[in-house]
């Protein structure tokens, strides 16, 4: 199945540029076939093709589904973008993939970057949600300091998963609750700060170890939501 995305297809009936052109100029589709089409926002749509134009394709709704995310509670992970963006592109790539509802992109004491393109990130996610047959398209935040974003995060149970051995902590999978939403961060190449572990922890947040390998970034961040997901199916 191939899906295309619009996220306002109830309203405008109108498939944006670059999938009207994947549908009639790629995929030779023509006025009167069938498409399936996302919004993002959880609900999938069976419709028909009424103007096949290579820029502004246009629609009618045959049906509309929502497709609920087969996993519980709402996962939000936190990570410091690596220094080479290739890396974290391909994150927010398998993150969206194996199914997250938050990408927030953190700015540590130690990060090597500073700064990102968003509209390129959701690009990706994108991709990655219609290729996956999702419906729910993650929300992926600029860059926010780390002290703002543990001041305001809700979510039900936290962790905060480091490298000092220093400090105690325990597996995720030994600590996780099933059902709850859950945030985890994940520092950058050279770990938090002694002092934003602290603030932390004075935040909320319980230290957690992914196992005993040492990790990259982005491996951990994977590691991390592919567990979530693992002990919410138990």
């Amino acid at each position: 199945m191939i899906q295309f995305y619009a996220p306002d297809i109830e309203s405008t009936l109108t498939l944006p540029e670059s999938d009207s052109g994947h549908a009639v100029k790629v995929l030779r589709m023509q006025t009167g076939d069938e498409l399936s089409v996302v919004d993002g926002h959880g609900f999938r749509y069976r419709c028909r093709l009424t103007d096949a134009h290579s820029k502004r394709a246009r629609v009618e709704i045959i049906e509309k589904a929502e497709l609920k995310p087969y996993w519980s509670g709402k996962i939000t992970i936190a990570v410091a973008p690596t220094k080479h963006m290739d890396r974290i592109e391909w994150l927010v790539e398998k993150l969206t993939e194996i199914g997250v509802d938050k990408i927030v992109m953190l700015k540590c004491r130690y990060s090597e970057r500073k700064e990102i393109k968003v509209d390129r990130l959701e690009k990706i996610a994108v991709s990655a949600m219609k290729q996956s047959l999702k419906a729910n398209m993650p929300e992926v935040t600029e860059m926010m300091k780390f002290q703002d974003f543990c001041k305001n995060d809700t979510s039900e149970q936290r962790f905060i998963a480091y490298c000092a051995p220093e400090i105690p902590r325990r597996l995720l999978t030994q600590v996780f609750q099933p059902g709850l939403s859950t945030t985890v961060l994940i520092g950058p190449e050279g770990d938090f700060s002694a002092e934003e572990i602290e603030m932390a922890l004075d935040a909320g947040y319980k230290p957690i170890s992914l196992g005993e390998a040492r990790l990259r970034t982005e491996t951990a961040a994977l590691v991390a939501c592919d567990t979530i997901h693992i002990m919410n199916s138990i």
